[in-house]
């Protein structure tokens, strides 16, 4: 049981309708797509190639933000509001997905890339899965 499901269980009213395992699933995903983001930038920074890196590691760091700031959107829920959530969602799943790309093609050569685009790749889907359930 993740600290975000503890959280859920807790809160004192109705989610809204809002599938909660999703939301659950869509949280955890944010909150690892940033720590993996941050973690590949910081490794790109110490690769002897940095320079041909730069797009990978500002995509990281746009990525986690949005990831970082999508998961705190989600962990509110008083004053909930469907349409700002879904423009949020969809910011990270563009976010994830741009950076999912750009990973990629470096995971053949670092380790870290092909961990951080998996991860980015969850995000997205658990963004999108989010997205398909809200009214």
């Amino acid at each position: 049981m993740t600290v975000a499901s503890q959280m859920l269980d807790t809160y004192p009213k109705d989610l809204g309708g809002v599938d909660r395992a999703k939301l659950q699933a869509c949280i955890d995903a944010c909150v690892e797509c940033a720590q993996a983001c941050t973690a590949c930038a910081d490794a790109c920074l110490s690769e002897g190639m940095v320079a041909e890196l730069t797009k990978c590691i500002r995509t990281n760091l746009d990525c986690a933000d949005i990831c970082e700031t999508t998961g705190r959107v989600l962990s509110r829920h008083t004053g909930y509001d469907a349409n700002v959530t879904r423009s949020v969602l969809e910011a990270c799943a563009a976010a994830c997905k741009a950076c999912g790309d750009e990973c990629a093609q470096h995971a053949e050569m670092h380790e870290h890339c092909r961990i951080c685009a998996e991860s980015c790749r969850r995000c997205e889907a658990a963004c999108r899965d989010l997205i398909a359930t809200l009214g």
